[in-house]
Order: C-alpha cells, then sequence, then structure tokens
C-alpha cells in the first residue's frame, strides 16, 4: 500500500517533471534544456523532412533523414506520454481521469498526438502508408509551441483568437461572394466557353484568383458582359481582401496599446463577477429568491448560451449558466487593495511555487487563472507563462495617506 509519504514523493516528482515540460519555466538547468531539445527536436524533424523531398539530397542523406525522423518522433512520443502523466498539474482542479480527458482532447493534446502516432501506424497497417504519410504534415502545427518563448509572436495567437468571430464573417463574405460571381460568370460565359465553363461550379477556381485578386490568367471572360463583370468582381476582391486585413491589422494596435498600458501589473474592481454554475454545485436547480445571497450582493444578469437573462425571483438557475454577481464598493477605514498580476517570460515568479513566493504578510494570493480557467491556489502551485494571478492586500487608511 502507497503511504502517505509515497503519495508526497510521488506528486513532487510530478511536479518537477511539470516544471520541466512546461514551456518558458527555467528556473533550473534541467527545465531550460528541455525547452533547447524540444525546439532543437521539431527544428531538426522539420529539416530532415524537407530536404528529403529533393531527389540529391535523399540519395546522399536519406539514412541520417531517417535517423532524425525517428529519433525526434520518439522524442514527441515521450513528451506526449509525460504530458499526459502531470495533466492534473496542468488543470489542478479536475480529477485526474478529467484531466487527461480535456489535455487528449484538447487542441495542443490533438497536434501533440498527430506529431508522433502517424509514424508507427504503417507497421499496424501497411496499406494507409501514404495516408499517414500526409497526416506528418500535421506535425508543423507544434511551431505554435515556440509561440510561447516570444511576447512579441504570442502576440499573434492573442489577436487572431481576439479577433475570430470577425474574421470568420469576413471569410464567410469572401466565400458568397466567391459562389455569386462563379454563378454569374457561368451564366454569361457558357455559350461562348462550354470547356471552361461547364457547369456552375466550374467557375470557382476563376473567381477565387480574381476575388483574391491573384488573377492567374488560365481561366478568363470572352465576352463583352463577361469582362464588364470580371471588372466588377475585380473591385470587389480589393475590398473583400481588405476586409481580414484591416481587422488583423486593428487587432495588433489594439493588442500593443493594451500591453502598453497594463504593463505588469494593473489595479482591477471586482464590482461584478462572474461565476460559472455547474452540475454539482448547490445554486443548480434552485431559484433564484432562494439562493439566500448575502445583503449587498445582488444578481445582475444570467448568462445561458447566447441569451442575457435579466433574473427574477423566479428564475430556476441550470447547469452551465453564467451568473454575474454585483456587490457595492467598500468603504471602510482598512481598504482592501485587489491586484492582477500576469506572469510573463522575464517574471521573478515564472517557475515558483506559491509557498516561495516573497509577498508580504498582509497580501494573499486568493486565485489563480490559466487558460481561461480559475483555480484555488496550494502551496505547491507553480506558475507558469501567461498565469494571472489575483493578490489580495489590507490597506490601512495612514498606510494610503502615507503613499504607501
Amino acid at each position: 500500500m502507497k503511504t502517505e509519504a509515497d503519495e508526497v514523493k510521488i506528486n513532487k516528482g510530478k511536479d518537477k517533471i511539470f516544471r520541466m515540460i512546461s514551456v518558458g519555466v527555467v528556473d533550473e538547468p534541467l527545465n531550460q534544456a528541455y525547452d533547447i531539445i524540444s525546439t532543437l527536436a521539431l527544428i531538426l524533424n522539420l529539416t530532415a523532412a524537407v530536404l528529403n523531398t529533393y531527389d540529391n539530397m535523399a540519395a546522399l542523406f536519406g539514412n541520417a533523414f531517417v535517423i532524425i525522423d525517428s529519433v525526434t518522433v520518439a522524442f514527441f512520443a515521450v513528451d506526449y506520454i509525460l504530458r499526459i502523466i502531470t495533466s492534473d498539474c496542468l488543470f489542478p482542479n479536475l480529477t485526474k481521469s478529467r484531466a487527461v480527458l480535456k489535455y487528449i482532447t484538447s487542441f495542443t493534446g490533438i497536434i501533440d498526438l498527430l506529431s508522433f502516432l502517424p509514424h508507427y501506424l504503417p507497421f499496424f497497417f501497411p496499406g494507409g502508408t501514404a495516408v499517414f504519410r500526409m497526416f506528418r504534415v500535421v506535425r508543423i502545427l507544434r511551431l505554435f509551441r515556440i509561440n510561447a518563448y516570444y511576447d512579441s509572436l504570442h502576440v499573434i495567437t492573442e489577436v487572431i483568437s481576439g479577433k475570430k468571430q470577425q474574421l470568420l464573417s469576413s471569410v464567410f463574405i469572401i466565400v458568397v461572394l466567391m459562389v455569386a460571381s462563379s454563378l454569374c460568370m457561368y451564366s454569361v460565359e457558357h455559350e461562348a466557353q462550354p470547356d471552361v465553363f461547364e457547369n456552375a461550379f466550374s467557375g470557382i477556381w476563376w473567381s477565387a484568383s480574381t476575388l483574391l485578386t491573384v488573377g492567374y490568367g488560365d481561366i478568363y471572360p470572352v465576352t463583352s458582359l463577361g469582362k464588364f463583370l470580371g471588372i466588377v468582381i475585380s473591385f470587389l476582391g480589393v475590398g473583400m481582401v481588405a476586409i481580414p486585413t484591416g481587422i488583423i491589422s486593428a487587432g495588433f494596435v489594439e493588442q500593443y496599446h493594451k500591453l502598453k498600458s497594463m504593463g505588469d501589473e494593473s489595479e482591477i474592481g471586482l464590482h461584478f463577477i462572474r461565476v460559472a454554475v455547474k452540475p454539482q454545485d448547490e445554486w443548480c436547480g434552485k431559484q433564484i429568491k432562494d439562493l439566500m445571497l448575502p445583503s449587498g450582493i445582488i444578481i445582475a444578469i444570467v448568462l445561458r448560451g447566447d441569451r442575457t437573462i435579466v433574473p427574477r425571483g423566479d428564475l430556476k438557475i441550470r447547469a452551465d449558466d453564467i451568473v454575474v454577481l454585483g456587490a457595492e464598493s467598500m468603504k471602510d477605514e482598512n481598504l482592501i487593495d485587489m491586484k492582477e498580476i500576469i506572469i510573463n517570460r522575464n517574471h521573478p515568479w515564472l517557475g515558483k511555487e506559491i509557498r516561495d513566493l516573497d509577498i508580504s504578510r498582509q497580501s494573499f494570493i486568493f486565485m489563480v487563472k490559466r487558460r481561461g480557467e480559475a483555480i484555488i491556489p496550494r502551496g505547491s502551485l507553480v506558475l507558469l507563462q501567461d498565469d494571472m494571478v489575483f493578490i489580495y492586500s489590507k490597506l490601512s487608511r495612514e498606510s494610503l495617506d502615507a503613499g504607501y
């Protein structure tokens, strides 16, 4: 049987492995070396894959490329296994099985799996070698891990993630215009060029190259009306391409202004907070009038899916509802100062356990937000890059008057 001492020893070893495989944690030489090895393995693997497509290079260094591919893919497999083992450190609020499932089904987990699995599948399914080789291309998506090493590159993912709704809307408009222009050109050019515009969708290639302002010239209208439509569609294409370009450009400007104004620390006012109701929570299934909230706290709104509900007393709270609570600001001689600290790659707290942080005895870390999830901090919790640390400090009126 496992004793309590054995359990503590296992948890310490797991935390050490988690710090080692976590990107940007360089508090120990081993962790820094793992980051370097991980990046080099990815670069070597992709370089060998590209060079192996040249016949003369494959003839000279084919065996070396095979060895590099086998070694680096084995490293990716070991890395994936270590991330599964330490998944409960990444998601400390979940049980071990749910943490493993969440990592496996996440975007990074799927990419990590596909970075090595297609290499070994031909041993079990020889008939699908060509298909499995195609899936190896997914390995290049591991380059997104390098994003976490550089704040400037990390801005790219932040901008795309923040503007995804606008970008999807612009892509939808482009697709609609592409199909519409293809149908119009088919109607005008089919009789003049039956071999080129055979059916309604045969002009998709032409409409794509025209709307995206590429214009290869292999397919083009020959009738006067078709040429006129081509001019109109070309003008529309210039405007359509400018939409996603403008969205991304504006996103970069907003993100850099945000980073510049926010810095490492920013004061936050917790007048309103969002609470996600889980199926096991006591509020689930209860009406608002039965929640027994303390005086001074109100339920402002309830977010249910895409709906925003103004709460009434008989409204029943459901699982997955987001309840927005409002509270009065404190007016007391002993004031509360709450701050949000963002752990960037140069922050001195990066890679440290909470118990080892040098903070005032009047300050307490009450929450850590990681990848959008709120984590109740334990002393052994390791702070990672991009974590948001919420600190509570109690300040007296005298300290404020003195400028502290």
